[in-house]
């Protein structure tokens, strides 16, 4: 912890600095971008997160959006400090909030799609002057969509037809395997992907990714949580869970997503009941 060149550093971190002797490193699950571990001291547990891998993300402006939506009582870790190691990876030092949700039901569903609303909801001028990029959408979720046109011609045309707007904070990968749970408390981890886009996109592709990792019933209850909120149309998050469809099946060749014994058999049942898919020829 010492080691690190901290960039900005938390009133917090410069007490843990000042005062703990020890730090525990206990080695976490890590993705396939950083390593992570939760670091253990007298006073508090916290989280460090080192890009150490191929990519380098922007850690200043995830630091930056965390420290927004948290001090305005959203649902994410608590930013403690950024910086680099001494190879020059960047590191993030985030509160502790606990293990990936083990079991989902109605209320947890309930939570999680509020929670989600709630991040799009954060008003711009409380991002305090910096701004969030505005990616071409096709290019960012997509990767190698021109080497597949069977792929690329219907979502071209599903994405005209969706009119995306890019004004609202997004996720960009808001799913279970995202979200902490700490005696009954929700917590959003990842924010890689975090941009300027359209909540639709990022509700659809949340459903998505429920109705293929969980259940189909599940992903039913929790599109309703979003359209009771009189804020989206069940025939609109449709067209948006067609987008987001296409996107798991670019993934599932190209980038191998999970894939359990029922996975491909959930994707082709989406393809056949979203009105937008089912009449297309995509082998999955």
């Amino acid at each position: 912890m010492r080691e690190i060149n901290w960039v900005e550093k938390s009133e917090a971190l410069e007490l843990l600095l000042q005062h703990e002797t020890t730090f525990q490193v206990i080695p976490l699950d890590s993705g396939l971008e950083a390593e992570v571990a939760k670091i253990v001291t007298s006073t508090a547990d916290c989280v460090l997160k080192v890009w150490n891998r191929a990519s380098k993300p922007d850690v200043q402006m995830q630091y930056q959006i965390l420290n927004a939506l948290h001090s305005h009582g959203r649902a994410v870790s608590k930013p403690l400090g950024w910086g680099t190691d001494r190879e020059g990876n960047p590191v993030m030092l985030t509160s502790y909030d606990g293990r990936p949700v083990q079991n989902i039901d109605q209320l947890k569903l309930l939570k999680l799609a509020k929670i989600l609303m709630d991040i799009h909801k954060l008003p711009l001028e409380r991002l305090n002057g910096f701004n969030l990029p505005r990616y071409d959408f096709i290019s960012y979720f997509y990767p190698r969509i021109e080497e597949f046109p069977d792929i690329q011609q219907p979502l071209m045309e599903l994405v005209l037809r969706a009119s995306m707007e890019q004004e609202y904070v997004i996720h960009g990968d808001y799913h279970l395997g995202n979200i902490l749970e700490n005696e009954n408390e929700l917590t959003v981890i990842d924010w890689t992907n975090v941009q300027m886009g359209d909540p639709r996109y990022d509700i659809g592709w949340s459903i998505i990714l429920m109705w293929i990792y969980v259940r189909e019933k599940r992903a039913s209850f929790y599109r309703a949580a979003f359209c009771a909120e009189n804020r989206f149309e069940a025939d609109e998050l449709e067209l948006f869970e067609a987008i987001a469809c296409l996107r798991w099946i670019l993934l599932n060749r190209v980038d191998h997503p999970p894939v359990r014994n029922d996975t491909i058999a959930r994707v082709r049942s989406i393809l056949n009941s979203n009105k937008y898919l089912h009449s297309l020829l995509i082998e999955v």
